[in-house]
């Protein structure tokens, strides 16, 4: 497997925060692992092809929003909270319970969010 790239936490950048997190797919995949904890990619429901879901998921690692962890032949994904928490207090909580209070969510393929 190949090496991931991770921005250390001095390199996470607030612009590449924002972005990541400006997308309703991205946004979900982090309240996902927020509520749940640690994921493998093929866990998240969101109805989109596997190469649009490694996108997201990319997109997320590189700005420093989650880790990526091989296990085995599996990719778990975690929140860098304590880095994100780190560089810009409240702002990842502060996205997630103004996401959470927007609901419900529809994504883009069409299928709403799983209800609790």
């Amino acid at each position: 497997m190949k090496m991931l790239y991770h921005p250390d936490r001095k390199d996470i950048q607030l612009s590449s925060v924002l972005y990541a997190l400006s997308d309703p797919v991205r946004l979900y995949v982090v309240s996902e692992i927020r509520d749940s904890g640690e994921q493998s990619c093929s866990s998240f429901n969101a109805g989109l092809a596997k190469s649009t879901m490694s996108h997201h998921l990319r997109t997320l690692r590189e700005s420093g929003v989650v880790y990526t962890r091989a296990q085995g032949t599996q990719r778990l994904i975690s929140l860098r909270t304590e880095d994100l928490e780190a560089r810009f207090p409240g702002l990842l909580e502060s996205v997630l319970q103004a996401y959470a209070a927007s609901g419900p969510h529809t994504l883009p393929a069409g299928q709403p969010e799983q209800a609790e």
